[in-house]
This record gives structure tokens, sequence and C-alpha cells, in this order.
């Protein structure tokens, strides 16, 4: 079968749907493969390129009449008609917001695969466009407002005086969310951040930002992966929480999306009003309503506050060259699913979930919306729990004869002492210290350092046996036969930490 790539004509569309890199992976699926000319021009990819990856630089029509049509941005009606019959179009389509669309696909006799409307499930996480484009959008999302900010994002103290950080909040901890907490956190700013879903708070936090939560009776979200519909308490509470930190912060982000419905609102027009002259909002939802009041899709609008708000919806266009990769990538995914026996042969599995979820039209008919996805498995019953016995009361020893154990061990201590060399002594006094000294240090180390800290009892217990050595010829029998055994245990210990230490660096070697 022959795969076209055709040039985007979209205005201001940088991508392309096919690198050479992915090209060479197309073909070794045994497809041919054409390139519109001048398809990769946005992406710094010349036509010599795609002919030195195998493919065959065409003309538009060439493309658009190939057998499978992998395209990045929605088509026009234009180039739905240019489709041949029975083709194949992989796109974007976001068919739950453009319905016109899916009816143009279904007047034509062909197959529409939404690429960006592959499920959230493990399985399809590289067919997910939605996630890598995503994370390139929170990435240029931090570049944009940095530009836009005309200030530092880390703190400095110079001979000039002392420049405070830069305070950023990031609505929404998804994909573009914490590509933009881990973008403004390696630059140096104070970052927050809230979502819906606080379980994201480790995740938060593992990028250098600080969750911020608004308590809410119940958990959000719908077990799909994306944010879900919240309830009227929560938004109150939630706009409480923007509004402090609005007045408070230089940069906000957002990135709220609930799949199929507008963009919520979730920054007003008093929140924009109440932040300091020369601050920066990033609207990443702007394509889809905003959720900034006073957005304006492709747009920077500056406020009579001195805010600027920014509405640029293709943050990942301007980043092309990687963009296109990672899309193109996504792609050669989607068609190794949809190739089994690579042989350069579409076989399209509808009893396969992710196939199922992404097709729009199929021959004409109407496919969309599919049915609901299971990412998640019900909670299973907990056992009935029998009210267990009364546990027998513990034994506890008395006060005074817990005294008058310590009383005889001290005794017994203080006689030893009494007939024993001072070099003895000294010696006793150390093994107790070190004792109490290696109970609080090594007894307090998280479990997850147990294995850093066998290179520390492996250079110890070489000690002793560098030590032991030097007393096993001495002319007692008893100091003999304890370096001896000094020397056995020792040296089991440390084959036993470099066994365990192999074993453990074997888990990260690939076979």
């Amino acid at each position: 079968m022959l795969i076209g790539v055709p040039r985007e004509s979209r205005p201001g569309e940088t991508r392309v749907a096919a690198t050479p890199v992915t090209v060479r992976q197309l073909i070794a699926l045994g497809y041919a493969v054409v390139v519109e000319s001048g398809a990769g021009v946005g992406s710094s990819l010349p036509d010599e390129a795609y002919a030195e990856a195998g493919a065959r630089v065409g003309t538009a029509a060439e493309a658009w009449s190939a057998d499978v049509v992998l395209h990045v941005a929605r088509p026009t009606a234009e180039e739905i008609g240019r489709l041949r019959d029975g083709a194949l179009l992989v796109s974007s389509l976001a068919p739950a917001l453009d319905p016109g669309l899916v009816e143009a696909l279904a007047a034509r006799p062909v197959t529409a695969l939404a690429i960006d409307a592959v499920p959230r499930i493990s399985r399809a996480q590289s067919l997910d466009v939605l996630s890598s484009m995503a994370n390139i959008a929170g990435y240029r999302a931090v570049i944009e407002a940095a530009h836009a900010f005309g200030r530092f994002f880390t703190g400095q103290v110079t001979a000039a005086g002392k420049v405070p950080p830069a305070k950023v909040l990031v609505v929404g901890a998804g994909v573009a969310g914490l590509a933009a907490i881990g973008a403004a956190s390696s630059l140096g700013a104070v970052v927050r951040a809230t979502d819906v879903r606080p379980e994201v708070a480790e995740q938060i936090a593992s990028l250098g930002g600080e969750y911020v939560g608004v308590p809410a009776d119940e958990q959000q979200g719908g077990g799909t992966g994306y944010a879900s519909v919240t309830s009227a308490d929560y938004d109150r509470r939630a706009a409480q929480l923007y509004a402090e930190q609005a007045r408070d912060v230089d940069i906000i982000i957002t990135t709220a999306l609930i799949p199929g419905r507008p963009a919520p609102r979730l920054i007003t027009e008093e929140m924009v009003a109440s932040m300091r002259p020369g601050s920066v909002v990033v609207d990443m939802a702007a394509a889809q309503g905003g959720n900034v009041a006073g957005s304006v899709p492709d747009q920077l609008v500056v406020t009579p506050n001195g805010v600027s708000i920014i509405g640029y919806t293709d943050l990942p266009g301007r980043l092309p060259g990687q963009a296109s990769q990672l899309f193109g990538t996504n792609l050669v995914n989607l068609l190794k699913l949809l190739t089994p026996g690579k042989d350069g042969e579409v076989v399209l599995d509808l009893d396969d979930v992710v196939q199922r979820s992404m097709t729009v039209v199929r021959d004409g008919e109407t496919l969309w919306p599919p049915p609901p996805v299971p990412v998640s498995a019900a909670p299973a019953a907990a056992p009935a729990v029998r009210p267990a016995a009364a546990p027998a009361p513990r034994r506890t020893a008395s006060p005074t004869r817990a005294a008058a154990v310590v009383g005889i061990g001290a005794a017994l201590l203080f006689l030893v002492t009494a007939v024993s060399p001072n070099r003895l002594i000294e010696n006793l006094t150390v093994f107790a210290l070190a004792i109490v000294v290696g109970f609080y240090v090594i007894g307090h180390v998280h479990h997850a350092l147990h294995t850093p800290l066998m290179s520390v009892t492996n250079a110890i217990s070489g000690i002793i046996v560098v030590g032991a050595l030097l007393q096993l010829g001495h002319t007692s029998t008893l100091v003999t036969v304890l370096a001896f055994v000094a020397v056995l245990v020792a040296s089991i210990n440390v084959f036993g930490g470099f066994a365990v230490t192999r074993r453990m660096l074997g888990m990260f070697t690939r076979s």
C-alpha cells in the first residue's frame, strides 16, 4: 500500500506528519511512501532528505490519492474531497468538537482515524499524540512566558542589587502542566501547581513544584486519565484559591481541558486585574474557549493594568523539528499496530479497544462516539471482617524489676572493669559508644538507601579483616581463634554485600 504525506495547508502550521527517520520505519513495515514536495520545509526537512530515506517526492494530488494519508491538522472540506474512495485518513480530527467534520468524512466512502482520540491506557501511550504534543506545548509555554515577562526567572544577588525569583502558578498537572512545571523550575522560578486530582502532588514535587490543592469532598476525575467536570462547590473553593494566587504570583499557566467539552473558565477578569503590572498569563486552552477571561486565540493581549495574556494555539508548532519527529513516531507506532504482518497491508481490527476508540468513520459509516473504555477495574468488595477476640493483656515489667536488672548489670560491669587493664576498659568504652551510634544512625536510614549503605559496611568490614589478619600470628591461642572468626564473618559480609549490589545493578542492565 502507498502512504501519502501531504503538505499542511493550515496557516502557520509548521509540522509534518512524517520525517525522514519515520519514513524509513514506514518502509520497513512494507509500505511505499510519497511525500508532497515542500511538506517538510516548515520543520527544516528538505525534499532531498526524504528522497535519501527512500520516499518518493511527488505532487499534492499524488499524496492525497494514496491508500493511506497521514496528516497533522484537521483536513478541510476540499482536502477531504481529494481522498480516493476506500482511502484511510489518519489525522487530528477532534470529532467531539467538530461534528461537521465527522459528517463531511461520513459523506465519502473513506475510513478516518482520529490520532487525537487515543484512549488513556498503558498500551496506547506510544500512540498518544495529545501527550507528546502537550509535552512540547508545556515547555514552550514557559519559554513564551519568559519572553513576555522581561525579567529573570531565577533569583540572584549581585553587586547591583538583589533580584527575587519569579513565582509561577501552573493550573492543571497533566502532561502539559508537568512539562511546564519542570521547565519553570529548571529556570529557577518558584513553582506552584494545582490540579483536581490530589494524587498528582507527588509528581509535582518530583519536578520541583509545590502542590497547592483545593480541599474537595470527593476525588475528581472519572478514571479515564483526563480531568472531569467538577462540582459547583469545588469550583467555588477553587476560585478562591486562584484569586489568592493571582495576587501573589508573576506568571500563570493554565492547561485545564475536559475532552469533548469547551475549556472551563478558571481565571476571571477580576483575577487578572489583581495581578501586578508586567505579569504574564499563558492560556494553553485558548483554542477550546480558554481558561482565562480576555484570552484571544493566536494573539497576545495586554490588559489596561499591564498584564500580558498569551493565547497561542500553535505552541507545539513553535518547535517544529521536535514536534514533527514525535508526531511522526506516534503515527509509526499506530501503523505498526495496524500492520501485524509487516507486509504493508492495513488491517483495521475494531475488536481492539485502541483501534475502535480512534475510528471515527469506516467506509462512510459513522462510528463516533466509541463505546466507553474500561480503564480501571472497580475496587473489589472488602471481605467481611469478623470481630477479633480481645487480645490477651501484655505482661510488662514493673519499674522495680527493670531497675533491679539495670542495677545488677551495672554492678557486674564495675566488677569487670575493676580487674581489667586500662587498655581493655578503653576498648569496651569505644565498643559501647559504637553500638549506640550505630543503632541511632543506621536504624534511622530509609530503606531505599540500604543498598548504598552496603558500600559503607563493606569498607568497615574490610578494616575488620585487615585488623584481624594482623592478629592471626598472636602468641595467645584465644586471640588467634577470635581473629580467625573475625576474618571469616567479615569476609562473608564483604562478599555478600558485593553479591547483593551486583544483583541490584543487574536489574538496570539490558539483556
